[in-house]
Formats: C-alpha cells, structure tokens, sequence
C-alpha cells in the first residue's frame, strides 16, 4: 500500500484571524479525515520551510505531498483543492482572468494588514511585560 503525505499547512496561531480560519478547515477536515496536517509557526522547524519567522508570519505556507512548498495564494487554493466543499474557490481563484488580481488583494491588501496586526500584537505583548 502507498503511503500518502499530507499536504501541511503552516500557519500563523498567534493571529486570531489566521487561527479561527485555520480552526474551521481543520473542524471541517478532522471527520472527513482528509489527509491535511495543520502546523503553527511556533512549532514547526522552520528551517526545513527554509522560512525565518518573519517570512513564516507574513503569510500562509504549504507543503504539497509532493514536497513542493507554496506560499499566499497558490498556498490558500492548494489547501481548498484538499477539500471537497472549497475545491470550486479553488478552481474559480486559480482561472486565468481571476488569479493576478486575487494574488494582488492577497499580497498587497490582506497579508500585509494581518502582519501589521501580529506586529502590533506582539509590541503590545512586549511592552506589557517591560
């Protein structure tokens, strides 16, 4: 019998938004037991990812069962292509005419205002316990 990979999610817990989100993928693979493994930031050797932690929190990481690592948006439509409920947002995200704009809104709108959150959440964090 052949032995399947998961594809592995790398993502950041500490942003509540990557969390609930991630949270409701795994809610939603758990039962289906479909082969998904999700892994925070803050555990995962990121050198294997060949990712500093920086680069691991700005945004969302897989790694297909091929061993091919995908970030942003081919990341985001490689984990909904796993699902059967979100396979067609992958197909329509991944359409010619519709991929460069949702890779655009991802990279250049809602990555960087997550990561600007984590970082004010870390400072907050930092300076509460100075």
């Amino acid at each position: 019998m052949t032995e399947h990979r998961p594809l592995v999610v790398l993502y950041n817990a500490e942003c509540p938004i990557c969390r609930a989100e991630i949270d409701h993928y795994a809610a939603y693979a758990a039962p289906r037991d479909l082969p998904l493994r999700f892994d925070p930031i803050s555990d995962a050797d990121l050198a294997a990812w060949n990712l500093t932690a920086e680069e691991a929190a700005r945004r969302l990481h897989v790694q297909c069962p091929d061993g091919r690592i995908l970030s942003g948006m081919p990341a985001f439509r490689a984990l909904w292509a796993a699902m059967p409920r979100y396979r067609t947002l992958a197909r329509i995200t991944g359409l010619p005419v519709l991929r460069p704009i949702t890779g655009w809104v991802y990279n250049r709108v809602l990555a960087p205002a997550l990561y600007r959150a984590h970082r004010r959440r870390q400072a907050r964090a930092a300076r509460s316990l100075s």
